[in-house]
Formats: C-alpha cells, structure tokens, sequence
C-alpha cells in the first residue's frame, strides 16, 4: 500500500506488532529470497506459543533455499491456473474472486486515506495487503496513526472473519514447509489480535 511518511511516537507494544504485520505482509507477497531468509533465521523467539512460532520458522528458514521458497510459493499461490490457496478475502467469505468483501474494503481504503501502490495488481484484499494496512494505521503512514479503536473496526471487518481460516490452512498445508511455518505464525498472531481487540470496548 501506498503511504506518505510520518514520524510517530508509538507505544512499544504496537511497534512490536507493527512489525510482525509488515513481516507477514512482506513474505507473504512474493517468494523469500536469500537476504529474508538470512535475516529470519537470525530471529529468535521466547517461550509464548508466539515466540515458539518464529523460533519454528527461524529454523526452517535456515534450512530453505530461496529457490524452495519460489517453489512453495509457486505451488501455493500461483500454480498452473490457479495455485492451493487463493488467499483473498473475497474467496474466503464468498467462495468467489473480486465480490462485495473487496468493495467494501476499497471503500474503507478510500475513507481512511489507503491507496492501492502502483505495482500491485492483484485485488486489495489479498492477506499480504491487508497485513500491510494493519502495520500502516498502526504506525501512521496513511495520514495519522489509526486508533486502537479504529485499528478494531477494521480488522473485524476485513481481517478476522477469514485470516485465521486462512493462516490455518496455509499451516497445515502438505505441499509447503516455510509457508507452513509461516501460516503458523500468522495464525498464532491472529488469534492474539483476535483476543486483544476482543477486549476493547465496542
């Protein structure tokens, strides 16, 4: 997504979640090459079920060739025609591509200042940029810093009704082992965002 540059003072914890929605939104929208994988094998993660995920994934992505990540990547997303998961929320929600999630998320965008960056062409509502918008009005890059309640309406909107359904099927995959391991930690954040913006008050 495309942003203008701001400089915010944030809150720790959500620089910290920032930072795993740009990392899921980055190796979720094309193929890990070699300098992602080095740099994700040098994470380390603590004892929360979290944590345990990215010390999985570090890990694998020690052990991964960027020419296996293409693969996986290929198999799962692009494939001949079409790859093992389509992962927009249209398809999720509809069983059908470019359907009324994906105009209601463009109409979002457009209330909140989001725009499509020009080198993406696939639908809005694919998972690497939805992952993208969360870390962006986190951070303030559409204008202002979005929020804890705002950062709520959006994410039941357009992220929990299918991302932990999705990030589950990406995990348990039989065709993927990075991937896997990403749709692990994609689903453990998930369902910890899912928890926090639970307890906000509607």
């Amino acid at each position: 997504m495309s942003a203008v540059a701001r400089e915010y003072i944030i809150d720790p914890e959500d620089q910290a979640r920032s930072e795993l929605y740009d990392f899921l939104g980055l190796v979720l929208a094309k193929p890990a090459d070699g300098q992602l994988l080095a740099q994700i094998a040098e994470l380390r993660g603590d004892e929360t079920p979290l944590g345990s995920a990215l010390s999985t994934l570090s890990r694998v992505a020690a052990v991964t060739t960027p020419e296996t990540a293409e693969r996986e990547f290929n198999a799962l997303f692009i494939g001949l025609g079409r790859g093992e998961l389509l992962p927009f929320a249209s398809y999720y929600l509809t069983g059908f591509l470019n359907e009324k999630p994906l105009a209601k998320l463009r109409e979002d965008m457009a209330e909140r200042g989001i725009e499509r960056a020009e080198d993406r062409h696939e639908p809005e509502d694919n998972i690497a940029s939805l992952m993208e918008m969360m870390a962006g009005m986190i951070l303030g890059r559409f204008g202002k810093v979005t929020s804890a309640a705002g950062q709520k309406t959006f994410f039941k909107a357009h992220v929990e009704p299918w991302a932990i359904h999705f990030f589950t099927d990406l995990e348990t995959s039989g065709t993927s082992v990075f991937y896997g391991a990403v749709g692990s930690l994609g689903r453990q954040f998930m369902e910890i965002e899912t928890q926090g913006f639970d307890m906000l008050p509607n």
